[in-house]
Parts: structure tokens; C-alpha cells; sequence
């Protein structure tokens, strides 16, 4: 796995750096800001070298706001086949809403507290660099929060619910089983409650799955 890491913490991003390459992945550039983020993977896809996957700070220079997830959503724009994981210190719905809005192929949102929890962490990398998606449980907290309020969502029973913010994490049926101590057929029936219950159809794939309740989840 190729990954580009910005990072204005120089700490960080060498730690960021080595847990990733202790762990076999090519970390092929560490950058400091929005805009030298944007300029590298410009220089590295006309190269020929596009990476993987990009693992951004929310917050950057020079304002310390917004910076690096919209350098987020430009990159996806113009690189659709790009992975990219957001860190964030708290929860901010907005970007979080922000970087969703488009498809949410390849996209993951993170607290930094989560990158202290090593395999999880990497997990997510590989995850999101592979097309998939990654969103800390808080994160999708607040948006299941949010959404609770929309009729559409009240059909559904607590378990459901429960079921359905597994699933907007990117967990697998088999991964929402072992969380909930439950059955591999018991989720696979909850799941398709859902997609009833929500209008989407059931017979698609696992991914696409996925991609369906996070769209939901940001509209």
C-alpha cells in the first residue's frame, strides 16, 4: 500500500510514518500543508505514481480550520480512484458531511485518539486505500443522530439502528455478528429489514451496500 500523509505535526506524521512502514506499507511522501498536499499527488500522478491512499489532518496551515479537508474533497473530485482518511481531534459533522457528499468509495473519517489503537488504525488505511470505507463510531454517532430526526428512520427498531451504524463504520456482516453476539443469520436478516424498511435494494453487493447507507446518511 502507497500512502501520502499530511500532517502539520512534524511528531505525528514521523509517527504516523513509521507505524505505517513497520507494518510493510510505502510511505512515499509527508507533508505539511494543504496546498504542498495537493501539489504532491499533482506531481505524483503525473508520474505515473498516484498513491493509494491519503492520510490528511482536518485542521492545517495556514488557518488551522478547513485546510486539509478541502484539499480532501479536491483530490477526490479530481481523483475518484483515491483513497482518502481524514484525522480530526473532535467530531465535526460538517466536515465530516463535507467529505461524504460526493461517493463514499474510499473514504474515511477518524479521531486521532483512534490512531492509538494501532490495528484498528491500520485497518482503516488498508481499508479506505482499497475502495472501502472507515468512519469512527462517533462520527457516525452524530450522523445516525441527525438522521434519527427524519421520518424515514422510523421504522426502524433500536436494533436496527444498532446494526445500521455498524454498517455505516464499514463492518462486515460477520464483523457486526461477533460485535453484537449475535448470528451471522441474525444480522443478515436485520440488514435486510433495513434496505426494506429504507427503499434500497438488498440484492446488491456487500460495498454497495455500504455506499447506499452512507449516501442515506447524508442526505
Amino acid at each position: 500500500m502507497r500512502v501520502v500523509i499530511a500532517e502539520d505535526s512534524v511528531l505525528l506524521r514521523e509517527g504516523l510514518t513509521r507505524l505505517l512502514t513497520d507494518r510493510g506499507h510505502d510511505v512515499v511522501a509527508g507533508v505539511g500543508d494543504a496546498e504542498a498536499l495537493v501539489k504532491t499527488i499533482g506531481e505524483l500522478d503525473a508520474e505515473g505514481a498516484l498513491p493509494d491512499v491519503v492520510v490528511a489532518d482536518v485542521r492545517m496551515p495556514p488557518t488551522h480550520t478547513d485546510e486539509g479537508v478541502r484539499a480532501a474533497v479536491q483530490l477526490r473530485r479530481a481523483h475518484p480512484g483515491l483513497g482518502v482518511l481524514v484525522l480530526s481531534q473532535y467530531v465535526e459533522e460538517r466536515y465530516a458531511t463535507e467529505l461524504l457528499a460526493g461517493s463514499s468509495r474510499g473514504v474515511g473519517y477518524l479521531l486521532k485518539d483512534r490512531v492509538a489503537e494501532v490495528r484498528e488504525f491500520v485497518d482503516a488505511v488498508v481499508r479506505v486505500a482499497e475502495g472501502g470505507t472507515a468512519l469512527d463510531p462517533e462520527v457516525v454517532a452524530q450522523l445516525l443522530g441527525r438522521s434519527r430526526k427524519q421520518d424515514v428512520l422510523a421504522g426502524l427498531t433500536p436494533r436496527e439502528r444498532e446494526v445500521l451504524g455498524l454498517m455505516a463504520e464499514g463492518r462486515t456482516n460477520s464483523a457486526i455478528a461477533r460485535q453484537l453476539v449475535v448470528s451471522d443469520g441474525a444480522v443478515e436478516k436485520h440488514v435486510s429489514n433495513i434496505f426494506l424498511k429504507l427503499g434500497l435494494s438488498p440484492s446488491e453487493g456487500d460495498h454497495r451496500r455500504v455506499l447506499a447507507v452512507l449516501t442515506y446518511l447524508n442526505s
